[in-house]
């Protein structure tokens, strides 16, 4: 058996030398060449003989700490851990197993059983850190196909391995990530290969028989994790996809599965066949959404605080100019100040501390939450090819498929699933503990900050609630004075009115009164541009008749009207019921001031005296601000003041008077402007 362990020596000895971490390994990321055939788990492969312990190492071998220090230099960090995923964890069992090999070579005559017992022993940590490898291959294959894009970078790698392994030939890289895989499917070739060579009746027969099982059998839970996990990435992907795209991917095949699962689904929820419970995986997802809930509130408070937060900072006392020297103001200033240049900078960490890894927690819920959602879509599926096998007794290759992609999925979500919550819960309560320390930073800070300026501030001796009093009492008075300032404001203006209609519109507006009574004509609020065919464009304050309340398709939302000359559509929420004046007859021709054409108020109290009694040159002033819509009108601001020019347009019609503001002349409405007024003075007292 010496033979058998000297090619052991050798492999363990260039993967057990310094045992580099993981990122040391995955730096071992070289590229291949010629990349060789993907390797299924279980497979056979060329037949070892007696001679080959397993363990043994073919010339190959995991990179060494020499080889990843050249790697590192060549590669990026990330690139070299996706590579070589957990080859750290591999080399470390793989030293261990030899050690315990070299250990059976001085009991010669035990030795074959030894042997056997050890693969037994070791089966469970083989499996688990060559699973985790196998996984990750095929995604480090897709790394190396993509760095021949970049010659000089393969031509470096190259080199590196070259110097290193000069036995991996051309094929580089690919030679270098192949050789863990090809040694877990050796292991029970070489088992049944020792075991063809042992006597049946020898007492280590059965013990190699159960190794050589237990390997094969660990060949086989590798290949399910594995399918387990192609499965999983095949429906954790989350595409933002738009309406259109989602509308492409529907056909009949799509179809069919969404039918028959509804179908399902609503059977069940009649009662006509039993649901599947599974209580194990119930409780992980219900502890799932739990976390997904908590993660989500938390983002939610932390985003408002964030905007809170921002809103605080950009307060800025201090570069304003108050008008108001020396006293409390100024130190307040100055404590503002120092907080702003000093305390408040260093809390600004929150958003990298918390809220980016927060965004990131959140992120990573993505792919288990689809992986439940695809989880319930493909149950229904299995339910159904159950009732289907029990009635046929036969099914399809595509229908066992699909029961073993169910079953893929639920195996992995049960196993995985347990340990996502404890690292989620794990990760959000360090995001807590990190908030809290960073609040209590800021607060020490400040009244670190604040300590020498606090004394010299008004109010420093009262106690808390003595001074929450005070704030409250000062806080009352203003708005009490506040209130008092609304109201006589109130008093002064005259009471608002709608848009005025535009010039020349009278005849318009007594055609459709005339046509359609005054019970379906509306006033336009607000300008509106037409989009389509059928839309109309409109200006404010123009008078239409609704002709049907809702659009061909039943939309409430969109309003026929007609405009007297053009019918079509417009948004139904800026149309407004336009009230005609009870027993009016005639809407224009009046040669003096008229009353407003609409009551959408009771009787306001008297207003100010009408421009059109004024003579020219008289300073008025604008009540309401309102947006000139054509060259010959004029823009007004509430309160601007306006010189009256003429109380009424060239047609007579006193509702527009010609006004001139700021050097600009034009038309304004009459109802929109006001003598100023002259009330008595008022005003406040800020407290004492």
């Amino acid at each position: 058996m010496e033979n058998n362990l000297t090619p052991h020596r050798q492999l363990t000895k260039a993967g057990d030398r310094a045992a580099p971490s993981r990122r040391s390994h995955a730096s071992h990321a070289a590229r291949a060449e010629p990349r060789p055939p993907t390797p299924s788990v279980g497979t056979k492969a060329p037949g070892p003989g007696v001679a080959r312990v397993p363990g043994a190492r073919s010339p190959g071998q995991p990179c060494s700490a020499l080889e990843y220090l050249h790697l590192a230099r060549v590669l990026p960090q990330g690139d070299l851990d996706v590579l070589f995923s957990n080859i750290d964890d591999v080399i470390k069992v793989n030293s261990k197993f030899l050690q315990d090999l070299q250990e059976t070579d001085s009991k010669e005559e035990e030795q074959v059983e030894l042997i056997g017992n050890l693969f037994l022993e070791s089966q469970e940590e083989l499996e688990q850190v060559y699973k985790v490898y196998c996984a990750n291959y095929d995604q480090a294959l897709q790394l190396v196909e993509s760095y021949r894009k970049e010659p000089e970078l393969q031509r470096e790698i190259r080199n590196v391995i070259e110097a290193v392994v000069p036995q991996a030939g051309s094929s580089g890289l690919s030679f270098l990530l192949v050789t863990p895989l090809q040694r877990i499917t050796k292991y029970p070739l070489l088992l049944q290969k020792i075991l063809e060579n042992t006597l049946p009746d020898a007492s280590a027969y059965p013990v190699l028989q159960r190794a050589a099982s237990a390997l094969q059998d660990v060949n086989t839970n590798i290949n399910e994790y594995k399918r387990c996990k192609e499965v999983a990435s095949k429906y954790t992907k989350v595409e933002q996809l738009t309406l259109r795209e989602r509308l492409a991917r529907i056909n009949t095949h799509t179809l069919s599965k969404k039918t028959t699962r509804l179908g399902q689904l609503l059977k069940q929820e009649a009662g006509l066949v039993p649901r599947t419970e599974d209580k194990e995986f119930d409780d992980l997802e219900e502890r799932f959404h739990w976390v997904s809930l908590c993660v989500t509130e938390l983002k939610n408070n932390v985003a408002a605080y964030l905007d809170n937060l921002e809103a605080l900072l950009g307060f800025r006392p201090q570069e304003c100019d108050l008008d108001i020297p020396g006293g409390p103001v100024v130190q307040y200033c100055d404590l503002a100040r120092d907080l702003q240049l000093h305390a408040f900078p260093e809390f600004q960490r929150l958003e990298s501390l918390v809220w980016q890894p927060l965004c990131s927690l959140a992120k990573a819920l993505a792919g288990p939450q689809n992986l439940i959602k695809k989880r319930l879509d493909k149950l229904l599926d299995f339910e159904r090819l159950e009732e289907k096998l029990l009635e046929v007794g036969s099914e399809t290759y595509e229908e066992k498929e699909a029961r073993h992609t169910y079953q893929a999925l639920n195996s992995l979500l049960v196993a995985e699933l347990p340990q996502f919550n404890q690292l989620a819960m794990q990760w959000l309560g360090q995001i807590l503990r990190t908030f809290v320390a960073l609040q209590r930073d800021l607060a020490k800070q400040v009244l670190q900050k604040a300590e020498g300026s606090l004394a010299q501030l008004p109010h420093h001796q009262l106690a808390e609630p003595a001074f929450r009093k005070l704030v409250e009492d000062a806080l009352g008075q203003a708005g009490h004075q506040l209130r008092s300032f609304q109201e006589d404001f109130e008093k002064v203006l005259p009471p608002p009115t709608m848009q005025p209609l535009p010039p020349g519109a009278e005849r318009q507006v007594q055609a459709l009164l005339s046509r359609y009574g005054p019970g379906k004509l509306y006033q336009v609020t607000g300008n509106i541009s037409g989009a389509g065919t059928l839309d109309l464009t409109l200006l404010r304050g123009q008078i239409v008749a609704l002709l049907q309340n809702k659009d061909t398709k039943g939309n409430s939302n969109r309003w026929l009207v007609d405009t007297g000359g053009h019918r079509g559509y417009v948004p139904a929420g800026k149309l407004e019921l336009y009230h005609v004046i009870p027993g009016e007859e005639k809407l224009g021709g009046q040669a003096g001031p008229r009353e407003d054409s609409r009551h959408l108020t009771p009787e306001p109290a008297p207003a100010p005296g009408p421009v059109s009694s004024v003579p020219a040159g008289t300073q008025v002033v604008a009540v309401y601000p309102f947006v000139a819509r054509s060259s010959h009108e004029v823009s007004l601001q509430a309160g601007q003041p306006v010189t009256v020019l003429e109380a009424q347009d060239k047609k007579g019609n006193p509702e527009w008077s010609l006004v001139e503001v700021n050097g600009q002349r034009g038309y304004a409405p009459s109802s929109f402007l006001a003598r100023a007024p002259s009330p008595a003075p008022w005003g406040w007292s800020l407290p004492s």
